[in-house]
């Protein structure tokens, strides 16, 4: 199998075990020890809550300040770092877990670690009032923000009337050598191949990878190198989360861009997207804190910062959104089970791998 698509396979299974190359060494060098910085006594207390996050701290630490000063006797202890790096650290630590959270950027992680039995189930309050689609089954995860699949283009080189409508049209020859996207082992890329595959079958997602080859799509490691390739002039077309348009469209400079949210495909019938989610670690040192810190994310006021934050659409139902970013109604999206998206993540990788995508 093609070396990309091998790595894309992490996602629910190599990279979460050791045995495919993320030994204990490889993983503690990767990411700061915060536990040695934690008394034992202070450990066997709820007064502290360890948070491993793959959202960057600048994106986490203002809800954490906000939790603190409403929970003044608990501390919270924070390591970010990278979705993949930190669940293979708690997967190492399962025999004596050293953090009581997780937050990641893609839910296909939290789901992966489940089936790892690395996490405990918590229902939030108020969860019953999200789509079944979102939830945990058995509420080992909770999502936290929706993240919405869209073309991003720059106004300087097309026009609203030339832009794609769908993904589909990205297989347009007229978009060779202008379109710029993440490559296979970015888990929102992972994710949008995955629901193709869910709701359209593997035929349309096939065709959407062969069109992005055959355009000579420039493929990144990630969306910043994306939105900022396109704000820039050197790609007229961007596929992204529309967040990171928002990112774009709020620069200083390199802010001619619009945006597109379009349907999946020829065949589909809604909006791909992908979830953030937030899960307690199985067996945590701290689980009292753990649960308020949980119920804490999900809280309105809550949601509302994430919204502001980083313009992602709150899981909640009628948390206002950050100004001007576009609604979408939860009619219009697709509405395949997440848990069923990441059944068809090793399809998708295979898929990706045959069609050439890096």
């Amino acid at each position: 199998m093609h070396i990309r698509s091998r790595l894309t396979l992490l996602v629910l299974t190599a990279y979460l075990t050791v045995s495919c190359g993320f030994g204990a060494a490889a993983n503690q060098s990767a990411l700061p020890d915060l536990t040695n910085s934690v008394s034992e006594e202070t450990k066997n207390t709820d007064t502290t809550l360890i948070l491993y996050s793959g959202r960057s701290e600048a994106l986490i630490k203002p809800v954490v300040d906000a939790f603190m000063l409403e929970h003044p006797t608990i501390t919270v202890l924070l390591k970010a770092g990278k979705d993949n790096e930190l669940a293979a650290a708690i997967l190492e630590e399962q025999a004596n877990p050293q953090a009581d959270v997780y937050i990641t950027t893609n839910m296909l992680t939290t789901i992966a670690l489940a089936k790892q039995s690395a996490l405990t189930p918590h229902a939030v309050p108020g969860i019953e009032g999200i789509p079944e689609r979102y939830k945990s089954k058995d509420m080992m995860w909770t999502p936290l923000t929706l993240r919405a699949r869209v073309i991003m283009y720059n106004t300087n080189l097309i026009t609203a009337a030339e832009a794609p409508k769908s993904f589909a049209d990205l297989a347009d020859p007229k978009w060779k050598g202008k379109i710029a996207a993440a490559n296979s082992t970015n888990g929102s890329m992972q994710a949008h191949i995955a629901t193709i595959i869910a709701h359209s079958g593997p035929d349309e997602a096939t065709r959407f990878l062969e069109g992005l080859v055959a355009n000579q799509t420039t493929f990144f490691g990630g969306h910043t190198d994306v939105r900022k390739a396109v704000g820039a002039g050197e790609f007229a077309i961007g596929i992204v989360n529309h967040y990171y348009y928002e990112l774009q469209r709020h620069e200083p400079t390199d802010n001619a861009v619009s945006v597109v949210y379009p349907v999946a495909g020829t065949d589909e019938t809604g909006l791909v997207v992908n979830a953030t989610a937030a899960a307690m670690i199985k067996n945590c040192p701290h689980p009292q804190a753990a649960a308020l810190f949980l119920d804490f994310l999900f809280l309105p006021k809550t949601q509302r910062q994430f919204a502001e934050l980083n313009y992602e659409y709150p899981i909640v139902p009628n948390v206002a959104l950050a100004p001007d970013v576009r609604p979408i109604a939860d009619s219009n999206i697709i509405s395949t089970p997440l848990e069923e998206i990441a059944s068809h993540v090793s399809e998708a990788a295979q898929l990706m791998g045959f069609a050439g995508i890096p």
